[in-house]
Parts: C-alpha cells; sequence; structure tokens
C-alpha cells in the first residue's frame, strides 16, 4: 500500500505598524499523520496573536493525543481569555490532517474554505456541518491522491487590495481562478504559497491593511534519498559503499571531493565539473553518471546547514518577506543540496564515512580528526533540521 508524505509551507505579512502577526500556523509531524491549524485572532497584534498562538497549539495538541474535534472546540472557548470590551473571545482555525495512509481530514471554523487543486483542477470533497459549542464547524473526510493541494489562508488573503488596488476586495473565488492558472504540476508548497502571497503583497501595495497568511499542504508518495558523506573508514568498504549506493532507489548524492574520486573510481565514470555552478563563496558542483547531485564537503555542508536553519526558523522580523532570506534558484552547491533534500524527498539516509586524515588530526593526547567532527556536527544538524519538516532521516556510519 502506498505511503504518503504531507510537505506543508507558510508565510506571513504583518498588519502594517505590528511587531506580531495575528495569524498563526501550527505544524505537528508524527510517524503516522502531520498535523497543520492555521488559527487567526480577532483583531491584530499582540492579544491577536496570543488568541491565534493558543488556539493552534491547543488544536494542534489535542488531535495529536487522539481528542476529537468535539473536544478541542469545547476546551478552546473555555480556553481562550474574553475581551472586555465585548465578552467575545474569538479565534477562526482551519485544521488539515493527513494520515501516512492516505485520509485527509478538515475541519473548518469561520474562515475562508480551504481551497484544493487535484490532478491541476479545483476540486471540493464533500463537507459536513456540525454545530459544536455554539460554533459552526465545516468537516470533510477524503481519501488523498498523490500530488493533491490544500490551500488554507487567514481572511486578510480575501482582502487584499480593497481600497487601495481593487475597488473591493480580492474574494475568494479571484483566488480560486488565480492558484488554478498559476497551479504546475510540479509546484512544490511553498511555490504556490508564495505565489499567492506576492500578488497579496502587490495589491496591499507593500503596506498590509490586515495581518495575511496562507498554508499549503501537498500530499506526495514517499520518496527516498540517499547521500554518501566522507570515505569509508577502511578503503576495503569503499566498493561496498558505492555498489549500495549506486543500487539505492530513489535520489543519489555524494558530498566531498574525496568521496567524489571514489565514486567515480568505483563506477568507471568520469567527474565532470560544472565551473558556474561557484558562486556565494561555495566550490562547484559536479556530475557523475547515474548520481544526481555531486558536491564539495565540508564548506557545502556547513553552508547547506546554515541556509536550511535559516530555512526552518519561524522567528522572522515582520518586515522580512521568508523568501528574502531563503532562495532556492541559486546553483551552488549547497543552496541545491538543500533544495532537493527538502522539495524532492521525504526519507533520507547519510551515508557517513568514518575515514579520517592524520593532517587535520589536532594537538594534544587524544586529539581528534577536526575535519572529520565537523563534517560529524553538520550532517547532525541537517538531520535535526530535516526532521522538523517532518522528514524520515537516519544516519549509518562505515
Amino acid at each position: 500500500m502506498m505511503e504518503f508524505y504531507a510537505e506543508t509551507f507558510s508565510e506571513s505579512l504583518y498588519k502594517h505598524n505590528e511587531e506580531l502577526c495575528g495569524d498563526r500556523v501550527s505544524v505537528i509531524y508524527d510517524p503516522d499523520q502531520t498535523i497543520m491549524v492555521l488559527a487567526d485572532g480577532m483583531g491584530s497584534g499582540v492579544r491577536a496573536n496570543i488568541l491565534a498562538t493558543l488556539t493552534g497549539k491547543i488544536i494542534s495538541t489535542m488531535l495529536r493525543g487522539g481528542a476529537t474535534i468535539d473536544d478541542c472546540v469545547e476546551t478552546i472557548s473555555k480556553t481562550l481569555p474574553v475581551s472586555s470590551l465585548n465578552g467575545v473571545a474569538y479565534s477562526t482555525f482551519t485544521i488539515i490532517t493527513v494520515k501516512t495512509s492516505g485520509e485527509v481530514y478538515m475541519a473548518e471554523f469561520d474562515g475562508p474554505e480551504v481551497i484544493m487543486i487535484r490532478d491541476g483542477i479545483l476540486d471540493e470533497p464533500p463537507k459536513t456541518e456540525r454545530v459544536i459549542a455554539g460554533k459552526r464547524v465545516l468537516e470533510s473526510h477524503f481519501a488523498a491522491e498523490p500530488g493533491d493541494l490544500l490551500v488554507a489562508f487567514s481572511d486578510g488573503v480575501e482582502m487584499a487590495g480593497a481600497g487601495m488596488k481593487l475597488s473591493g476586495d480580492w474574494g475568494h473565488t479571484s483566488i480560486m481562478g488565480f492558484l488554478q492558472s498559476t497551479y504546475q504540476k510540479n509546484m512544490t508548497a511553498r511555490d504556490i504559497v508564495r505565489a499567492l502571497m506576492d500578488v497579496c503583497n502587490l495589491l496591499y501595495e507593500d503596506d498590509p491593511t490586515d495581518d495575511v497568511t496562507t498554508a499549503a499542504v501537498r500530499i506526495l508518495p514517499r520518496k527516498c534519498t540517499h547521500a554518501m558523506v566522507g570515505p569509508a573508514s577502511s578503503p576495503d568498504k569503499d566498493q561496498e559503499e558505492v555498489h549500495r549506493l549506486m543500487s539505492a532507489p530513489g535520489k543519489r548524492i555524494v558530498c566531498g571531493g574525496t568521496t567524489s574520486l571514489i565514486v567515480s573510481k568505483v563506477t568507471g565514470q568520469p567527474i565532470n565539473v560544472n565551473y558556474d555552478s561557484a558562486v556565494n563563496g561555495i566550490p562547484p558542483t559536479a556530475e557523475i553518471a547515474g548520481t544526481d547531485l555531486v558536491t564539495e564537503g565540508v564548506l557545502t555542508l556547513s553552508s547547506a546547514a546554515n541556509l536550511l536553519k535559516r530555512y526552518v526558523t519561524d522567528e522572522v522580523e515582520s518586515d522580512v518577506r521568508p523568501d528574502t532570506v531563503t532562495d532556492f534558484s541559486q546553483p551552488d552547491g549547497a543552496t541545491q543540496l538543500v533544495k532537493m533534500l527538502v522539495d524532492e524527498s521525504t526519507d533520507v539516509l547519510f551515508l557517513l564515512g568514518e575515514a579520517t586524515n592524520e593532517a587535520h588530526i589536532g594537538s594534544g593526547a587524544g586529539g581528534t580528526d577536526i575535519e572529520l567532527d565537523i563534517k560529524r556536527r553538520n550532517v547532525t544538524d541537517l538531520k535535526e533540521l530535516l526532521q522538523k519538516l517532518g522528514k524520515n532521516v537516519r544516519i549509518e556510519r562505515y
């Protein structure tokens, strides 16, 4: 039976002159499911941020623990702080849960309805309306198909352009048309979110009058990547590990100059260097037939770990859009490594060679190979960061 992976991405624009966003996206990755909650707190600024954060955290944590949507809504109703002005504690929410089996559950309360694209065409699963703790909630259950794209957003997206670029607001129907016309088969969740947010930013003339958030889920079959990093602890193991890499399913990555020479020697395939890829201070990539990416070692891995760290963090300044922080279009080896691990992989196995180099061993008793230590740390950092994105990542030393 096919196993599915839920790729997620979200981005927010803060309301003008606000340092905190009143929308919040919470994502939990478990081995058997991914839970994403988009919450929009009443108003803006600190209070809205608190409402949205509490809503997202409570719902995602309770669902993870096996609670029902009824339990979640009732708990939120009793937990959220109440306004002293109108006596209302209010936050909209959109829930999307995707199990590895392909079972999808959505629950929507008072926000814009989720837009679904299947096979490039707008689609809408059957929905059931229920009233839970006084709130009208729309629920849907359906079986995923590979490539399904679900796009959720706050009402700041629908209101984009009101009184500015447009006589009225943009509206749900126009957004549906935009997403369908923009959609391409190989688009990532990040691609579709940024396309939509670019238009919102344009319509708001870089000065949003409301918090604006888009979150997307792309449902994919699992895809494996094997990355060989460094030569083996004993040369006797090199041939075995190269054959293991070259026979592995999915993407194949080689990191390190010595490692690439070993792969070239064992396979009999030449190394062709891509000198044009030597940008941003990163050594050039290369090509070896049968592999998908060949990079230099320590410098590239260190840069890749730093790039991925910026991509994963949600602590972004209010006046800096995430797409200005991480740009996956650059041709350098670090960027292409991160892009392959993030966009083209759900399961990653790092084959970490343990060879030592006497020239790199530090002085003093018990000195260690400094370069090998850096390499180990970089691979560990990549593993931990990728796991935050819900990837299944392992390291095997040889």
